[in-house]
């Protein structure tokens, strides 16, 4: 098969690059870079180092020869989106290109706008180049379940749900209430998508990912694999991934107020596990496909609990802190959210959550200096303050 990934340089990227490389497959990848750019601005830097794209390309080629193709370039730049979708003649096209920050999102205008213009106009090119150069391709856009809100009351179905209202009965989708400026472009994608399908006739399935942690991809032999980037920066960091560079240095683990916020959590490895399933497994009777793509479900009080007991049992004396939560949430509520599209198609995660953060802080330790060098990114200047404004609730009580 020919797989493009757009935005191959990214943490997901280049770990699926490698994964699909694996596995047979040819690659064509783009990217303008534009992550090494924004944690730069952050003041920081990934925790494992990484190679310039030109020496990951070279390295790679040594091992699958021809079989992966690089291109430098910006989606929002329809020309480029064409060009790339008439060279590869992709079967699949995996969606990872976009800025992938709530509070980077949240800086102030510049950000926000930043963030739309990326994200809206670059999907809305690759969209117009599959229904004009490849509209048999199979469209693997990367969301978040940020869309659907954190709060909703109730169990958050994979992207329908049958409602009543005034007797009639209908199937609708599930409404989104995003909490960023981010999280909107995520919604303003899928709703694009979702009406390009409708109207096209074109072929997607739209990832709502949970909160994905971790260092390393289980099957590629470790003389093979090369590294991917691992921020853990006030914007880019998810909030394990922060947490174990935290416990590396012997910073306090910052958890925002109480701790309560609860979300779904995916491991590296498995998240390449699920997109590789949706590769191999295009939707057969639909044309538009959502799944909710995370493992399990925890609080981040229950994250630093773990990350503390494992930390301590390797010597690294982990202390944990609540500090002013930057966002505007509820930092305790119902959340609970189906995700058995994914299990149906074979999905079995690789190993534990405890398992999986005890390999990072391995992973992380030999690189403790560069975390230190860069530890005043960790702290949370970003404020959601005025910018975001109340939402209308869709809070039934507590089932």
């Amino acid at each position: 098969m020919n797989i493009l990934i757009l935005g191959i340089d990214g943490y997901i990227g280049w770990a699926l690059a490698q994964k699909q490389l694996y596995l047979g497959n040819k690659v064509f990848g783009i990217d303008n870079f534009s992550r090494r750019e924004t944690v730069k601005e952050m003041g920081s830097d990934s925790a494992i180092p990484i190679e310039t794209m030109n020496k990951r390309i070279s390295k790679i080629k040594e091992v699958y020869g021809n079989r992966i193709e690089f291109f430098e370039g910006d989606l929002t730049y329809s020309t480029f989106a064409n060009d790339i979708v008439k060279k590869s003649c992709p079967d699949a096209i995996v969606h990872l290109a976009e800025q992938p920050s709530a509070p980077y999102s949240m800086i102030d205008q510049k950000h926000c706008i930043y963030t739309h213009q990326n994200n809206v106009i670059g999907n809305l090119n690759i969209i117009y180049a599959m229904k004009n150069f490849s509209p048999n391709s199979h469209l693997i856009k990367l969301g978040t379940m940020g869309e659907y809100g954190y709060d909703p009351g109730f169990v958050i179905p994979e992207g329908f749900f049958e409602i009543e209202y005034l007797g009639r009965k209908a199937t609708v989708p599930y409404p989104k209430m995003a909490g960023s400026w981010y999280h909107w472009t995520k919604v303003h994608d899928s709703n694009n998508i979702m009406f390009a399908c409708k109207t096209w006739g074109l072929k997607s399935t739209d990832i709502m990912q949970g909160i994905v942690y971790g260092t390393r991809l289980k099957d590629i032999p470790s003389y093979i694999y090369q590294p991917t980037r691992f921020d853990f920066d006030e914007a880019f960091g998810t909030v394990l991934n922060r947490f174990c560079s935290e416990a590396v240095i012997g910073h306090d683990l910052t958890v925002h107020g109480a701790g309560g916020q609860t979300r779904g959590f995916l491991a590296l490895e498995d998240s390449i596990q699920c997109i590789s399933l949706l590769i191999e497994k295009p939707p057969e009777n639909e044309n538009y496909r959502v799944v909710n793509q995370f493992d399990e479900q925890y609080s981040v009080k229950d994250l630093a609990n773990k990350v503390k007991s494992i930390g301590d049992k390797k010597g690294l004396d982990v202390t944990i802190a609540n500090t002013e939560n930057p966002r505007k949430e509820k930092e305790s509520h119902y959340y609970k959210a189906d995700h058995k599209k994914l299990r149906d198609l074979g999905f079995k995660a690789t190993r534990t959550i405890e398992e999986e953060i005890e390999y990072v802080l391995e992973d992380l330790h030999p690189h403790k200096d560069r975390i230190l060098k860069n530890k005043q990114a960790i702290i949370k200047k970003i404020k959601w303050n005025s910018q975001v404004s109340s939402l209308i609730s869709l809070n039934p009580s507590t089932p």
